[in-house]
């Protein structure tokens, strides 16, 4: 049986999980791990693979393999997935897929140049009720959209921004948007596209000796395919995550998806329509302190591989990577927040 190889750069909390995924699928391999920090304080003892200090020393040491998976810090993704596409490695990349969308441009062009794979890591797409309710608009069951509202309240404080940190450095974090909302902002790209007409409000609630960023935010716009929408975000709520959320108003009907991590059906009300049983939707990545979004890196591992073997084809390409992070840049052109520190 052929295996897909596959290394690991960035061996944090989802590098990681990345390794964990890649020795539990039967069809693929761990060949490598890399990161800058000293094997013995990162916690990865259990996966025999030679270890490199640099993704440069990974690439150069002759070991084969087919993909390179980045986990490193948001502001190093577009450098490391060019490294691996100029040494003809498909390559996963961690959201964002950059911090700008010429970075993602380059990353596009270089995978075109050396026909290799861009795999953007978007795993809330994965989740029963996200699964369920794109087929619902897809059908049509929907109707036309008037109203689509994203809010996002989680809690991230001094437990999360360590000091000497990347996370809350403008140049290598990027901002709230980038790394902890970006996976929603997807989620309404992949259900209802583009938008425009964009107006914000931010603020610096919690995090002003924390961050080189705004905490929290009002957004407004208006979809490319009709109907409007809203954006509401914040960290600065306290102790632990409050809710993240999708409100749709339709023609035919409304729909609400909620709990803590977009997780449950809260609210279906359609005209002529009986919502399914959905099957139970992971449990959010648990860091200690604080916790993300769903654990289901599994299903990323397994379309790598599925597309890799020709059986399937990627579930978030590098344009929709691109589209997102080109909606954060159109978002923060507006937030002086990010402008003062830039």
């Amino acid at each position: 049986m052929k295996k897909i190889k596959l290394a690991v750069v960035g061996c944090g909390h989802i590098g990681k999980r990345h390794a964990e995924m890649v020795t539990r699928h039967p069809e693929s391999e761990l060949v490598a791990l890399a990161d800058t920090r000293e094997a013995k304080e990162l916690g990865i003892e259990q996966y025999s693979v030679p270890f490199f200090n640099s993704l440069e020393a990974l690439l150069t040491s002759g070991i084969e393999f087919d993909v390179l998976c980045i986990a490193t810090p948001n502001g190093f993704h577009a450098e490391h997935a060019l490294m691996g596409l100029e040494h003809k490695k498909h390559v996963v990349i961690e959201k964002p897929m950059a911090l700008n969308k010429a970075d993602c441009e380059k990353i596009i062009f270089k995978s075109l140049q050396v026909s290799k794979q861009v795999f953007c890591v978007m795993q809330n797409r994965y989740s029963p009720p996200s699964e369920w309710i794109k087929k619902v608009i897809d059908d049509g069951i929907l109707g036309d959209i008037y109203m689509v509202q994203i809010n996002c309240y989680w809690n991230r404080d001094e437990r999360y921004y360590k000091k000497d940190g990347w996370k809350g450095q403008l140049s290598i974090d990027g901002g709230t948007l980038f790394t902890q909302f970006s996976h929603f902002i997807d989620i309404m790209y992949w259900l209802f596209g583009d938008i425009k007409d964009i107006q914000a409000k931010f603020d610096d609630f919690t995090h002003k000796d924390l961050t080189d960023f705004e905490d929290s935010g009002f957004v407004n716009f208006r979809f490319l395919n009709g109907g409007m929408g809203s954006l509401n975000y914040s960290t600065a709520v306290w102790n632990q995550n409050l809710e993240s959320s999708l409100t749709v108003v339709a023609k035919n009907g409304s729909i609400k998806i909620g709990g803590q991590y977009m997780n449950e059906v809260v609210y279906c009300h359609v005209k002529d329509y009986e919502m399914p049983e959905l099957p139970p939707s992971n449990p959010a990545n648990d860091y200690g302190p604080y916790k993300g979004s769903a654990a289901n890196h599994n299903y990323i591992f397994e379309n790598v591989v599925d597309t890799l073997l020709h059986r399937n084809t990627i579930t978030t390409n590098a344009l929709e990577g691109l589209k997102v992070v080109e909606i954060i840049e159109r978002i923060y052109d507006l937030n002086p927040y990010i402008k003062r520190q830039a």
